[in-house]
Order: C-alpha cells, then sequence, then structure tokens
C-alpha cells in the first residue's frame, strides 16, 4: 500500500474517533499522522523495512504498527475494527459539506440518524429543528446539499479516474499480444470530473479473449464481458470500458471514442462533404455500391489530414472553434510539463503544510525546477495554521537565509492573503511590501451576491502588492458550487491592472476553470499554474493544471511559471510600479 493511501486511512480513522467522541488526543494523533505520512520526502516503504518509523516526529509505536500492517499487508485490524465500530453511513454523511463529525456525532445521539437517507427524511420532516443549533435554515442547505451530492454520485474527479486509468493500461501493455493501449474519453480530454474510463486496444482477432479475460480481473466487479467490448467496476466505483480493435481501426477507433459528441459530429459532417461515412471503424462510400477505395490512416494526425485539417489535441475536442483554427493553421502550440520551471502557491509548515522550507525546496530540485513561490496563509485563516506578522516576518528572514545558501533552487517570497469581506487584504501594506509576490484568494463569507463577490474580488486586484488571484471562484468539484461572481468582469480587472490568474491544479479545485482560462488567454491575462501544495507530493499536482491550462489553448508564453527567473522578477516588480501610476 502507497503511502496515499496509508493516509487516507489514517485520517479516516481519526474521523472515526471523532464521531464516537474519542478522547481527543487520540484522533488528533492520526490526524497529525496522516498529516506527516502524507508529507514524507522519504520513502514510506523503506522507513517500514528498515523499522526506524519511529524516528519520525510524531510518529509513535502504536501508529508505527498500523502503518506497517498497512504497507506490508495492506491490512490493518484496528482500522477494521473501529469501521465495525460505527454504522457505515456515518461516514457517508461527511460527505456533505458544513456537518462535521460533531454535529454528525449528535444528531445520530439524538436522533438516531446513521444515514444520508436518515439525514433527507429528518430534514424534510422538520425533526432536525429539535436539535440545538439545527434550524429551518439548516433543513433547507443540507436537502440541498444532498441532492447535489446524488448528482455527483456517479462523477469521478480527473485525478482519481487518470490514477485509476493508468493503472489498468499498464497491466494490459505488459501483455505481448496487445499492440496498442490508450486512454480515451472524456479523460484524454482532460475534463475535469469523469464519468467513466474508455480504453481502447489493438489486438489480433486471435488474442481477443486472453486480453479480455485480464481486463475482467482487474475489476471488483464484471458488468458486461463480450468478444470486442467488456465493462467492470475498479476498486474505486468507476466503470472502465474495453474495446478491442485491429491495428487499420486503432486510429478511428481512437478518435470516436474520444469525443466529444459535438467533435465526432463535425468529423462526421466533413466526411460526409468528401464523400466519406465516418465511424469507429474508418471511413467508407457514402454512395452505396461505390468501389472507391477508404482511405488508410497510420494514425489520427492523418486521419485529421485527411479531412484538410491540422492534428487536433484532444484537449480541444469540444467543437468549440478548434475546426476553423485547424483550418487557418492557427491552433495554438500547447504548453506541457515539461516547459515549467517552477511553480507558486506552496505552503510549508509555518502554515498548514506538512513539509519545511528545506524539504520543499528539495522536492522542487529534485523535479528539476528553478525556482519555486511559498504562500503561507496569512493570520485570517486560523483554522489553516495562518501566520501571525511576528511568524510571517520570521519566515521572510528565514527564506533569505535558505536561499542564501541554495545554488540551484531560487525560493520566491510569497504570501496567499486572505481577501477579507469588504475587499481588503488581510495584511497591512507594510507588510505586503516585503513579498515578491501576493496571492489574494476568498477563504470565508462565502454567501455573497455576484455583485458583492465581484466587487470584493476586483477591489482586491485593484491592491497594488496582489500579484495574482487564489482560486477565484472558490469551487469544489462535486462538493461545492463556487460563490456567485461575474468571472468575465474579475478578468477583464485583472488585464487592466496587469495582475495574473492562478489555475489552482489541486484535483478538488482545477479553478479557473478551462473554459474561463480561454478568456483570460484572450484577454492577455497572465496564468500561474499552481499545485496548492501542501506536501512534497502535491507539487506533482501541476500536472492537472497543466492538463486544464491545455484546455483553455494555452501556450508556453501565456504561462507565468515557464518563464525565467529573470522575467519573472522582472514581472513582479512591473505589476507593483504599474499599479502605483
Amino acid at each position: 500500500m502507497d503511502k496515499k493511501r496509508v493516509a487516507e486511512i489514517l485520517e479516516e480513522m481519526g474521523t472515526i474517533l471523532d464521531l464516537q467522541g474519542a478522547n481527543p488526543f487520540r484522533s488528533r494523533a492520526f490526524h497529525n499522522g496522516a498529516i506527516i505520512v502524507g508529507g514524507l520526502a522519504d520513502d514510506l516503504a523503506e522507513l517500514v523495512r528498515t523499522k526506524t518509523l519511529t524516528d519520525v516526529d510524531g510518529i509513535g509505536k502504536g501508529l508505527a504498527q498500523i502503518i506497517e500492517d498497512l504497507v506490508t499487508t495492506g491490512k490493518s485490524e484496528e482500522y477494521e475494527s473501529l469501521k465495525r465500530s460505527i454504522p457505515p453511513g456515518l461516514l457517508e454523511i461527511m460527505k456533505i459539506p458544513g456537518l462535521g463529525p460533531k454535529r454528525i456525532k449528535l444528531l445520530y445521539d439524538r436522533l438516531g440518524i446513521e444515514s444520508i437517507e436518515d439525514l433527507k427524511s429528518a430534514a424534510e420532516q422538520h425533526r432536525l429543528s429539535e436539535v440545538e443549533g439545527f434550524g429551518e435554515k439548516m433543513e433547507q442547505n443540507i436537502i440541498r446539499r444532498i441532492e447535489r451530492l446524488k448528482k455527483s454520485s456517479d462523477r469521478q474527479l480527473l485525478s482519481t479516474a487518470l490514477e485509476a486509468a493508468e493503472g489498468v493500461v499498464d497491466h494490459l501493455k505488459r501483455l505481448p499480444t496487445v499492440r496498442h493501449c490508450e486512454i480515451a474519453g472524456s479523460l484524454r480530454r482532460w475534463k475535469e470530473t469523469i464519468g467513466d474510463i474508455d480504453i481502447v486496444v489493438s489486438a489480433a482477432e486471435k488474442d481477443r479473449p486472453g486480453i479480455m479475460e485480464a481486463f475482467v480481473r482487474l475489476g471488483e466487479s464484471i458488468v458486461a464481458q463480450g468478444d470486442t467490448k467488456s465493462s467492470i467496476v475498479l476498486a474505486t466505483g468507476i466503470n472502465c470500458d474495453l474495446r478491442i480493435v485491429s491495428e487499420p481501426e486503432f486510429p478511428f477507433a481512437m478518435n470516436y471514442f474520444t469525443g466529444s459528441k459535438e467533435h465526432n459530429v463535425e468529423m462526421r459532417s466533413l466526411a460526409r462533404k468528401k464523400g466519406w461515412s465516418l465511424n469507429e471503424y474508418g471511413f467508407s462510400p457514402v454512395e452505396e455500391g461505390s468501389r472507391k477505395k477508404a482511405p488508410v490512416c497510420k494514425d489520427e494526425s492523418e486521419l485529421y489530414e485527411f479531412l484538410g485539417l491540422r492534428y487536433i489535441a484532444p484537449e480541444l475536442r469540444e467543437n468549440m472553434g478548434e475546426f476553423d483554427a485547424a483550418r487557418e493553421d492557427r491552433l495554438p502550440n500547447l504548453i506541457e510539463e515539461k516547459d515549467l520551471q517552477g511553480t507558486f502557491h506552496c505552503h510549508t509548515d509555518f502554515s498548514d503544510g506538512a513539509n519545511t522550507l528545506e524539504e520543499m525546496s528539495e522536492a522542487v530540485r529534485k523535479k528539476g525546477w528553478k525556482y519555486w513561490g511559498v504562500a503561507d496563509h496569512s493570520r485570517a485563516a486560523a483554522y489553516a495554521g495562518g501566520m501571525t506578522m511576528e511568524k510571517a516576518k520570521a519566515q521572510l528572514k528565514a527564506i533569505d537565509a535558505l536561499n542564501e545558501k541554495l545554488s540551484d533552487v531560487r525560493i520566491f517570497k510569497g504570501i496567499e492573503c486572505d481577501i477579507m469581506a469588504d475587499g481588503s487584504l488581510d495584511y497591512q501594506d507594510r507588510l505586503l511590501a516585503q513579498y515578491e509576490y501576493v496571492i489574494a484568494s476568498i477563504h470565508g463569507k462565502f454567501n455573497m451576491t455576484e455583485e458583492e463577490a465581484t466587487k470584493r474580488l476586483i477591489k482586491a486586484l485593484k491592491n497594488k502588492y496582489v500579484t495574482m488571484l487564489g482560486h477565484p471562484t472558490g469551487r469544489v468539484l462535486l462538493s461545492r458550487d463556487g460563490y456567485p461572481v461575474n468571472m468575465a468582469r474579475v478578468i477583464q480587472a485583472a488585464a487592466d491592472y496587469g495582475k495574473a490568474i492562478e489555475i489552482n491544479s489541486h484535483p478538488h479545485r482545477l479553478d479557473l476553470d478551462w473554459r474561463l482560462v480561454r478568456l483570460a488567454k484572450e484577454k492577455g491575462v497572465p496564468i500561474a499554474i499552481n499545485p496548492d501544495a501542501h506536501n512534497v507530493d502535491g507539487l506533482g499536482d501541476v500536472r492537472y493544471g497543466v492538463g486544464i491550462a491545455r484546455k483553455g489553448w494555452l501556450e508556453k508564453k501565456d504561462v507565468v511559471n515557464a518563464w525565467s527567473v529573470k522575467k519573472l522578477e522582472s514581472f513582479f516588480q512591473s505589476r507593483r510600479s504599474t499599479a502605483r501610476t
């Protein structure tokens, strides 16, 4: 079991203890353990093998034994025992925003609520108002949030689906009978949430039964099994479909099953204008009885070329202008992850991050990046270890000292500063002036009208010390809608004041939305692809941000953290001098 899953289990164990009303010190040990394991710079399996887990600060003997069991056997009796101690539905209720362990325990103790269905029924019957702290408004909010949860229950985060799909593809590619094996569907187009996984394989007809048998063994359950198509449910709960085609059919199947529907309709229309019918198997003449020889395409590039188009990258296939751009040779040279030279919006143990400045710098060096930017929380985010002004000043000194020691990594001094309810910033100007860049973000008072939210963000952008806007709509995918805001006006304000906007690459956010990324590009607003990393592994989340950037038509020149150190220093300085005029 990898450290990500171990950290998830430790967090869940802490939550179960919270639901039981156990000693808070015990539950906190598990929550802290999850943070520590998630932020380990060392290899967890090696720590287990060498019996040195207890050398890690915050991991005692009891916790170490649970971690060792999970890593070596994939199971922990203490974990299983804890799960059996509460109704399983209580953990499901935890998925509803606004209901923490204390409130859920209160509802369980007072009303016997132990499932989402129980909760919905009690809210509809106005029985929740019998419990202190639950009124009619809370009941309405709970009903609304349950409905939202149900609507999103058949969706998965991009990151979850991608990890699962890559595991399946890696397994299938090891089979000697598989010629090609690739991810298709909306996952290949890098949609922010995924309904199911589509995988396409090319193989000889005689080899298909063996490939299908290997595929269905990867599932928790089999939905359907056939000669050319099978469907399974993976351990994550997501459906995965496999289609096997011949080698000549592979480019056509990849194009068709990648979609989108709107893109495919236009592709078939273009083919028809040339006298051909196009489907997942290839071209065929429109005219019945025609003896025209169907064109053969060895890859998707040749398929697009036959239709008079430049190759259209999967991320752009939404029928949102890509066909005209392909005809007119105006398609963007899309940003790639290898173009990034660093990133910003990274948290350390000065606020709610798991790793030190030194550990984050070492992780950045290992990635081959030239720089990274610290952006710990300001004081208003007290729940996330927001820094007092004194602590912030101490961090600035620590960064300066570390920069003097480092020869191959540059640390930019930044802060994620809260935007207050009136649009002002959490720190005073005399402190903000000491930072090289400032990310302005909203973390509280989400209950705003569209006009209030829009004015709040625009006022923050006017501040001469603000460099970029963080997770601008505040959305949490599959959990919480963003606050109502006119992002067209906010993006225009960013353009007017010379500010950047981030794509927050955390898989739960992916905010700015890719549709708005394209608008920002059109307005000339620089974009930063930021991981919102809270540990060293979180740096890797830029991968998802790059996918969203590509979907928003971004090129290397559009992305702040694809620039050199020198260009960045100039950019940061110029933003402030421009704002002063």
